[in-house]
């Protein structure tokens, strides 16, 4: 219906000029497609908690708060950019400072109200990997590191959505892998009567199984978006799908209490952000030191360097695709491999 819809109307993607050449052939493909992942999603979740005569828990909420926040900022840059047929949308500090406001937003919500009949918040006031470390946070402080991570993840996830598939392919890996840890977590949650550890290993989350719903939900979703979207993509993503599934996934690791774990699951969306790092620091410190201004890569993010030495596009998604399945193996293992004795 959306690729349809955007048809008619002649809203399709700009493309970068100094991308792959490759890429050029799909200027003018139905773009913002992202949208079909959030109706359908947060459809799916809402008529299944409701059908099964519940509501939404505040941590669904939240999610929800993060996940279409985020996707409101991406669908506001991908109009521009069709409107006026520019790949530049939205400013970066426009950027930054809409997800800087859904961030923060999320953070006091998540960390200050909603507390259980156990006094659980939807986050926690320390850092996590698989389980709380370290001190209580100040508010200002932990409200920082939420902000980074909403931050860091959205736009790793932006990053990573530069070719056919790639996104919609990893993400619904990376989800399926939170779908698994909110399930384990609610069957061990630290209180429940099917825990089966004592309890220094059981879990302190608010809602695990309102989570892993909506979690299967977007995967499920991004797997029937894939379908449209692989190569050659009858229509495109767009940031406001892509800026969705990472905020997304920061509230998943926020809420589940894994926000460092989520570095090796989600270790694509790290490597695709590293590249873009390396790539500007090594520019401009070589150009400040010599004058030359010289490059890592041919170009950023890495899976548009891979294109141009010759892989085919194809070739850079699935083998991504495969670097994917990797982190989230790993990052599954040593989840359940905290929880072994």
């Amino acid at each position: 219906m959306l690729i349809g819809f955007f048809a008619r109307r002649g809203l399709g993607q700009p493309i970068r000029a100094d991308g792959p050449t490759t890429h050029h052939v799909k200027r003018g493909t139905p773009t913002m497609g992202g949208l079909a992942i959030l109706i359908s999603a947060t459809l799916a979740y809402l008529v299944a908690t409701v059908a099964t005569g519940r509501l939404p828990t505040a941590s669904g909420w939240l999610l929800m708060l993060l996940f279409l926040g985020c996707g409101a900022i991406g669908f506001l840059d991908d109009y521009i950019k069709v409107a006026s047929q520019d790949n530049q949308g939205l400013t970066s500090r426009a950027k930054m400072a809409g997800q800087t406001v859904v961030a923060v937003a999320f953070g006091v919500l998540a960390t200050q109200f909603f507390a259980d009949e156990r006094g659980v918040r939807p986050a926690s006031e320390r850092l996590s990997f698989t389980h709380d470390f370290g001190p209580q946070l100040p508010l200002v402080v932990l409200l920082v590191v939420i902000w980074f991570i909403v931050t860091a993840t959205s736009n790793g996830a932006n990053l990573t959505d530069g070719a056919d598939g790639l996104l919609a392919g990893a993400s619904a890996m990376i989800l399926g892998a939170y779908v698994a840890v909110n399930l384990w977590q609610s069957n061990q949650r630290c209180g429940s009567t099917r825990a089966t550890l004592v309890e220094s290993r059981c879990y302190e989350v608010r809602d695990p199984l309102d989570l892993a719903v909506y979690a299967a939900a977007i995967a499920a979703a991004c797997v029937g978006f894939l379908w449209w979207n692989a190569k050659p993509a009858r229509i495109i993503m767009g940031d406001v799908g892509s800026l969705a599934i990472g905020g997304a996934l920061a509230g998943l690791a926020i809420m589940s209490r894994t926000e460092l774990l989520m570095a090796i699951i989600a270790g694509l969306f790290v490597l695709e952000t590293l590249s873009v790092l390396l790539q500007v620091t090594s520019f401009k410190v070589s150009r400040r030191l010599t004058g030359t201004g010289r490059r890592i890569f041919r170009i950023a993010p890495v899976h548009h360097h891979f294109e141009h030495v010759g892989w085919s596009e194809a070739t850079v998604v699935i083998r991504f695709w495969i670097i994917a399945g990797v982190f989230v193996a790993a990052g599954w293992g040593v989840f359940y491999a905290a929880w072994l004795p």
